[in-house]
């Protein structure tokens, strides 16, 4: 048990340590939640900082006793506020083991409740990560008489020093604070949205709030907020004050009930899946290199399916035996006699293709694409972490290669890099559910195919990627998002309130600057000649642009495919419009029966 601390035997013989306070704001109702207490020294001073004002107890050998006299400094502060709501308040483990040790009916930290008059329920302890508890399971025994107090606990800076899912698990605390680390800038990185993903995931799992500290921005803020963040913490919410803040800034109160739905950040690369993961490995008994040529014959007799057999030492392969040039030496005459005994590594191929199941889409097709092409009629030999798995055949490579890019193209166009069908769908699914009043534009080239089949598809790639650059300048890249159905077809959904004057905008761009992929005399012939879509020879002029925009309002749709539906049916009508553009009154879907 600590003993009382005095004022006097503060750090360096600063007696003036003070309290501020941070807002912590609730991010689903837009109001202040509680503060953090942090602690500063003497103003004008080196101890003014708190890293230094704990350097120099550390210094001391009284970090844990400078600790708790910051608590007392803290509490008596706050209970002579009137009504100031819930206080955050940091002690590191071993404060916290100390100041819940006790002796006699109460333990220091709840006669420090009672004497400053302030309720336990309304006290948070953030354990701070400073170090490492050296007691963990003295420090889950105070955690378990802290919660029977009616106080509760935050783990601090939680992606940061000593704060992980261990601890989170033996602790159960009731808030996460997530570091800044992981929530700045997050309005632009996929990276850190899909680990805040993931840790909303333990949250809910876990029965956690979650605050994201670190918030100074209005775009990353939308974000935390629809990631499903309960509590925020920042600069933009307000700066550590000696006074409590009594209300949010009318700007931030604003962008938290902005019904808007954030556009989350697009991994600029699609993924690149372990093929082999899903791929039917052929299970295939294994030979060792002593082996006698006679039973191979057995084994691939008893195995009528097998295409080949590995040679495998100590686990790992060394030679593969292809079943048809086998059998067909097998049954010359003399060769069994000859060759029956003999070990079957003299036999089989020194230098067969070896897959790693871990291996990517960009490594394979490395392989389809070499000048080996053994695998298409020997197969190949699997293995994982280097060792023998097992076996497969050259079109099996090939199906799964191609279902591989398939499906990461439905994810990120592999031309553009915008997101795909997936994503799409996914981004209208979120609208639709959090009940935004949004316009889905359906944008397609016209006189595409004509140009494509005249200049050739490097020339088409060019035009696709001009619309797409256009596309994305004329989109607010935290409210409209871009995607890239497939080909020249494009799907922009749009939340900026000026949607029509960008769409007006993109096509005029567009079709300025569209004819300069075109060589100089068909440029200024207006087009080219050649074959239309029912394969008629004729004039065709210079692509342009046609977008067919429906506006969705709230609770109309209930499915993404319904909404794209719509925008498609808008497309079709813009073609035929002079301006190149049509705005669609939506029709509702009837739901389906249940």
């Amino acid at each position: 048990m600590p003993r009382h601390i005095r004022p006097s035997d503060t750090p360096a013989s600063h007696p003036a340590v003070h309290p501020v306070f941070q807002p912590i704001v609730d991010l689903r109702q837009g109001t202040i939640f509680g503060h953090e207490a942090l602690i500063r020294g003497p103003a004008g001073t080196p101890l003014h900082c708190p890293q230094a004002l704990l350097a120099q107890a550390a210094g001391e050998s009284r970090l844990t006793e400078f600790e708790l006299h910051c608590v007392e400094v803290i509490f008596t502060h706050w209970g002579q506020l009137p009504k100031p709501g819930r206080l955050f308040v940091n002690m590191s483990a071993d404060a916290l083991v100390a100041a819940m040790g006790g002796v006699g009916a109460a333990c220091w930290l709840e006669r420090m409740l009672a004497r400053c008059d302030i309720s336990a329920r309304d006290v948070t302890v953030e354990l701070t990560e400073q170090r490492a508890a050296v007691n963990p399971e003295a420090l889950r025994q105070a955690v378990k008489s802290l919660h029977a107090l009616g106080a509760l606990v935050a783990l601090d800076d939680f992606g940061e020093g000593h704060s992980n899912l261990r601890r989170w698990k033996d602790l159960q605390p009731d808030f996460v604070k997530i570091d800044k680390l992981l929530t700045q800038g997050i309005a632009s990185s996929p990276q850190s949205v899909a680990l805040v993903r993931a840790i909303v995931g333990l949250g809910n799992a876990l029965g956690t709030e979650l605050v994201a500290e670190g918030v100074e921005d209005a775009k990353d803020l939308r974000v935390l907020r629809d990631l499903g963040i309960a509590h925020g913490q920042g600069y933009l919410f307000g700066r550590p004050a000696p006074a409590l803040q009594p209300s949010l800034p009318e700007p931030v109160t604003a962008a938290i009930h902005d019904a808007r739905i954030a556009v989350m950040p697009h991994a600029s690369q699609p993924s690149q899946p372990n093929v082999l993961r899903g791929l039917s490995v052929i299970q295939a008994p294994a030979l060792s290199p002593q082996t006698p040529i006679d039973e191979v014959s057995a084994i691939f007799q008893k195995h009528p399916d097998l295409h080949a057999l590995a040679v495998v030492e100590q686990g790992r392969p060394v030679a593969l035996i292809n079943r048809q040039s086998f059998m067909n030496d097998y049954a010359r005459m003399y060769f069994r006699e000859v060759h029956g005994r003999r070990p079957c590594l003299l036999y089989g191929s020194l230098s067969p293709r070896i897959v790693e199941r871990e291996e990517n889409v960009e490594s394979l097709l490395g392989i389809l694409m070499s000048e080996d092409q053994r695998y298409l009629s020997e197969g190949f030999i699997v293995t994982e972490k280097k060792r023998y798995a097992g076996l497969g055949t050259g079109d099996q490579l090939v199906r799964a290669v191609t279902e591989a890019r398939i499906e990461a193209a439905r994810h990120a166009n592999p031309l553009t890099f915008l997101p795909g069908n997936i994503p799409i769908n996914i981004h209208i699914a979120r609208l639709l559910e959090g009940r935004a009043d949004f316009v889905a534009c359906y944008a397609d080239l016209n006189n595409f195919k004509v140009f494509n089949d005249h200049y050739g598809y490097w020339r088409g790639d060019e035009m696709i990627l001009l619309l797409a650059r256009l596309a994305t300048q004329h989109a607010n890249p935290h409210r409209d998002f871009v995607g890239h159905i497939g080909g020249d077809d494009f799907l922009v959904l749009y939340q900026s309130p000026d949607w029509q004057q960008r769409c007006t905008r993109l096509i005029e761009d567009f079709n300025r600057q569209a004819p300069g992929l075109y060589d100089e005399a068909d440029r200024l012939a207006g087009g080219v000649e050649g074959e239309d879509r029912q394969g008629a020879m004729r004039f065709t002029p210079c692509a342009t642009l046609s977008i067919g925009a429906v506006r969705i309002p709230p609770d109309m749709f209930r499915h993404a495919e319904d909404v794209a539906s719509e925008a498609a049916i808008a497309k079709h009508e813009a073609k035929h419009t002079a301006s190149g553009l049509t705005v669609r009154e939506p029709r509702p879907h009837t739901p389906p029966r249940t």
